[in-house]
């Protein structure tokens, strides 16, 4: 089966009660974004209802058109990225602040907050870790946190732009290179969208070999993530233990794929061969133990009293907030939203029966994140031992319909949902669109910090491991 995403051209005036009405009859946020249009650019808003997807679309006037982020406050990044990148004006999204435009005055992107004893404290874009450029502004009394403000985007790639005028088959060379850690999530998303708009339905063989890439990414991320936990509250025998788990991961990966963050694994139309019986089973014994080892691991963690109270009522994301902002992923599930791009992926992808795992107590917190993360460990260990058992054949398509404009697909990464778009002029790309997990819930950090202390911020940054990268794209 392939998914065919239509487009539903909107009159501008009628734009906000179109959006309003579609949400009363249950449809979902996936994605919003902007195409080139010179004075009037056009805005696409993708929706999700029943399995069912929908794209409505409508040309901003002189470049303007209303907002809908109060409609949707999940598309507030959508709406400011895509003034910035294509100039249109959201009416009644006061104040549109810059997010990839870098204006050199603070005023411009910082929200003004004021009162007896509040301060800001600047973090960033330069840190004392190796990792990439953000700006987090704590207005602070003391040091609780009154509000937080994110300022990414500092190493911004052009990705998107760059795709346009290459091949659809080509494309997912782009996408895979948006983030090494989502490198087959992305391109899977990507590789989804482009078969969509080819009109291509892949078989049961390419089906489980994709879904096997992507669950041995999530392997290899979630020990990472809980390696990240325990360092985050100076567990160093903890850290050590998942951060040794999770090279083995990527060795498992590599003489599967060839390659330690699978590049190269997922291709438009076909898959990159058979797996040799022997390395399949060799590679399902290891995850056997790998499993097992975090299992121990994850109990040494969860009984010690001292890291739970660490974990325990930090960084609250309240289930009604996950589901106002959009959270998705593992920050979604622990606060009661159990939702999951796989449970209605199995007509592309190869997960019959599954159900997204569950914290002890959908509390919200850090502890619960980590819940979730120790679950669907377990979770994929039991989906790669089916796929490794038996393993996937080379993997084709065949053509299920005829070819059309546009394309969408949707990947569970490890940390949430991942919507690609793609339009194109018969064979050719005429605009890219990403929206990966990490965009999603960059905001909803961003809400769930005030309240706490600032010396609770990296652990909390932490439960949800967010990926610059998948932002700068």
């Amino acid at each position: 089966m392939t998914h065919r995403s239509t487009i539903d051209p909107v009159d501008a005036h009628r734009w906000r009660a179109t959006v309003m009405g579609a949400l009363e009859r249950g449809a979902q946020f996936e994605s919003l974004y902007a195409i080139d249009g010179g004075a009037d650019p056009a805005v696409r808003l993708v929706l999700r209802h029943e399995r069912k997807r929908r794209l409505l679309t409508a040309v901003a006037q002189n470049g303007h058109l209303d907002t809908i982020v109060d409609l949707l406050p999940a598309a507030q990044w959508d709406e400011r990225e895509a003034h910035d990148l294509y100039g249109v004006h959201f009416d009644g999204h006061d104040p549109l602040r810059a997010l990839v435009a870098h204006p050199d005055d603070p005023a411009a992107w910082v929200t003004p907050v004021t009162g007896p004893d509040v301060h800001q404290v600047a973090v960033g874009p330069i840190h004392a870790g190796v990792i990439e450029s953000g700006h987090f502004r704590f207005h602070v009394v003391g040091e609780r946190v009154l509000h937080l403000d994110v300022r990414l985007f500092y190493k911004h790639r052009g990705l998107e732009r760059a795709a346009e005028g290459l091949l659809l088959t080509d494309g997912v060379a782009v996408a895979q290179r948006a983030c090494a850690a989502c490198a087959v999530t992305n391109s899977v998303a990507y590789a989804q969208a482009a078969e969509s708009a080819l009109g291509l339905a892949p078989d049961e063989d390419l089906r489980r070999q994709r879904t096997l890439l992507l669950e041995l990414e999530r392997l290899y991320n979630h020990l990472h993530d809980l390696s990240a936990l325990c360092a985050g509250i100076g567990f160093d025998p903890g850290a050590m233990t998942f951060l040794a788990l999770k090279e083995r991961a990527q060795r498992i990966n590599e003489r599967l794929g060839g390659h330690r963050f699978l590049f190269g694994t997922v291709r438009v139309g076909d898959g990159i061969g058979a797996l040799d019986a022997q390395v399949a089973a060799d590679a399902r014994a290891e995850v056997e133990v790998i499993a097992d080892e975090a299992a121990t691991a994850w109990r040494t963690l969860n009984f010690m009293a001292s890291a739970q109270d660490r974990f325990a009522g930090v960084g609250v994301l309240a289930r009604a907030d996950a589901e106002l902002w959009g959270a998705v992923g593992p920050a979604a599930r622990a606060s009661g939203v159990h939702r999951d791009a796989r449970t209605d992926a199995d007509d592309l992808l190869w997960y019959p029966g599954l159900q997204p795992a569950r914290p002890e107590a959908p509390t919200g917190d850090v502890a619960a994140r980590s819940q979730v993360r120790a679950a669907e460990l377990q979770q994929t260990r039991r989906l790669l031992d089916d796929l490794l058992t038996t393993p996937p054949g080379p993997g084709s398509t065949t053509q299920a319909r005829d070819p059309a404009p546009t394309g969408t697909g949707r990947v569970e990464s490890p940390r949430g949902a991942t919507v690609c778009c793609v339009e194109a002029d018969t064979d050719r790309i005429t605009r890219l669109h990403l929206r990966t997990a990490s965009y999603a819930n960059w905001p909803v950090l961003a809400r769930v910090v005030p309240g706490n202390i600032v010396p609770d911020f990296p652990l909390i940054n932490k439960s949800f491991e967010l990926c610059y990268a998948c932002a700068d794209r």
